[in-house]
């Protein structure tokens, strides 16, 4: 089993989140809808001088399905590139 995160913009959540139930029709997720920070780039703090946020997407995939997930994440960064859109899988165990 692999722990996925996907920290992005708000404004793709949709485009994300559509995509991943048309891939994988039995994926469960949570979604944290208001997340702020830095980034590398950029910063995302919600207030007047850097009004962006981001979101966080956690799901938790069979193995099998991990290059579906890269494969959308990849399809949304080409589409929309500059909006800081990250994945991070780490293994994780059921216990």
């Amino acid at each position: 089993m692999i722990r996925c995160e996907i920290i992005a913009n708000q404004s793709v959540q949709e485009e994300i989140t559509v995509l991943l139930e048309e891939k994988i029709p039995e994926i469960r997720y949570t979604t944290v809808p208001l997340v702020t920070g830095r980034g590398k780039e950029s910063r995302k703090l919600g207030n007047t001088t850097w009004p962006e946020t981001n979101f966080l997407l956690i799901s938790y995939i069979k193995d099998e399905n991990l290059a579906v997930v890269k494969g959308v994440i990849r399809a949304v960064k080409q589409k929309f590139a500059g909006e800081g859109i990250k994945l991070f899988c780490v293994r994780a165990e059921e216990i």
